[in-house]
């Protein structure tokens, strides 16, 4: 008598709980692939890795207000401009403006081509070393 009682009860709650008794296994769906973080180029400092024109070393930051402050130890820092317009980046030096291709950008690299007067130049960037702070 007691199971004719819990035979409806047990049937209702596997109904609410979406559980109608042994399923067969599903087949298995890979998993998306991990998409890395998205990766930005702006208010970081950036280090020329290799290029095609600029000597290695040399820093780049570009800051969010659109200023673009390029520098290396053997020089002053030069200020220019910078923007992004419906996903085309133009480089604005001495007044110049410069179409800019983006290569490559993640966390750990940052690639470009600047279309210039003469063959394109390509540089590459790293993170810079961030100072130790105590």
């Amino acid at each position: 008598m007691l199971k004719s009682r819990l035979a409806p009860a047990i049937a209702m709650l596997l109904l609410l709980s979406g559980c109608s008794g042994p399923k067969a296994p599903a087949a298995s769906t890979p998993e998306p692939p991990r998409q890395e973080a998205a990766a930005s180029f702006v208010n970081q400092v950036w280090k020329v890795s290799r290029s095609s024109g600029v000597e290695p070393g040399m820093l780049y930051v570009f800051l969010s207000d659109g200023t673009l402050v390029i520098t290396s130890p053997h020089a002053k820092p030069a200020f220019g401009t910078w923007r992004s317009e419906d996903g085309a980046l133009t480089m604005v030096e001495e007044s110049i403006p410069y179409k800019v291709e983006i290569l490559k950008l993640s966390q750990a690299e940052f690639s470009i081509r600047i279309h210039s007067p003469g063959e394109p130049l390509e540089i590459t960037f790293v993170p810079a070393d961030r100072p130790q702070t105590s």
